[in-house]
């Protein structure tokens, strides 16, 4: 798959637009199959049995295993093996097995069966290219460019808080790819544009960017693999997601807290 992204799309640009400097990621994650051993294993000890809650992005449950399965530095086999063998709940290790083993297959399988994964025109379903059809000039209350992204200078505190982790870090809680990914379709003139941003910033900034789960991830956010949800401005048939949902759900007031740590690390 493509690992040619290294300009800004043409929808996106801006004349005064300079690539902001990637701040040494060496202080967050160290390469390598040692430390990729080293995560696995404190995976498996300290956060394994608490998997179902890792979509909390103030817990940092997750693994932080996919920078080194991106670059070859453990392998699946090793990571699924492990986990199968470890002590813990099944009904946790059975969670975690499902996205390292068969929603990353699924990921796979979008970009082998599909060429033009990259390409907006060809990502999704045909529901989905109705409905956006249809709601492409809903009005949008904001507005904002990849400049402003990478200023931190949208009015969505939990937004802004997850592009620091990712610019400081190379990395961001997975539930919050998802809610990172539409907002920008939220704040973005077209879907085309929305997806050429996040495929951009996807690309340029995540340690595991460039890759097939990132691919369908964002496609995910358009609709693949999705189902159509009921209808509403902007996103139309597409699953909605918002700050009040984040805090229902998520303790959101302490992950804003460990960014604001991770931010004054560096």
């Amino acid at each position: 798959f493509s690992f040619a992204s290294n300009t800004v799309p043409e929808s996106v640009s801006n004349p005064n637009w300079t690539p902001q400097q990637v701040i040494s990621l060496s202080e967050y994650f160290t390469g390598g199959y040692r430390e990729a051993k080293k995560r696995l294993e404190h995976f498996i000890h300290q956060k394994l049995s608490r998997y179902e809650e890792s979509n909390d992005p103030s817990l940092a449950l997750t693994s932080t295993l996919s920078p080194y399965l991106h670059f070859g530095q453990i392998g699946v086999l090793e990571i699924v093996h492990s986990i199968m063998s470890a002590s813990g709940p099944e009904s946790q290790k059975a969670a975690f097995l499902e996205q390292v083993i068969v929603r990353r297959e699924l990921a796979f399988n979008f970009i082998h069966f599909n060429p033009h994964y990259a390409d907006f025109s060809h990502i999704t379903e045909s529901w989905a290219y109705q409905s956006m059809t249809i709601h492409e000039k809903d009005p949008r209350p904001y507005h904002y460019t990849v400049n402003d992204y990478l200023a931190f200078k949208t009015h969505d505190p939990y937004f802004n808080a997850a592009m620091k982790q990712l610019v400081l870090t190379g990395f961001m809680e997975n539930y919050l790819r998802m809610y990172w990914a539409k907002k920008i379709i939220e704040w973005s003139s077209t879907y085309r544009e929305a997806f050429e941003t996040t495929l951009y910033l996807n690309n340029t900034y995540f340690l595991d960017g460039r890759d097939a789960n990132s691919y369908a991830g964002i496609a995910w956010c358009y609709g693949r693999h999705d189902r159509a949800w009921p209808e509403r401005p902007i996103f139309g048939k597409l699953r909605y997601m918002n700050q009040a949902g984040l805090e229902r759900k998520f303790k959101m007031n302490d992950y804003l807290e460990r960014i604001k740590q991770i931010e004054q690390s560096y």
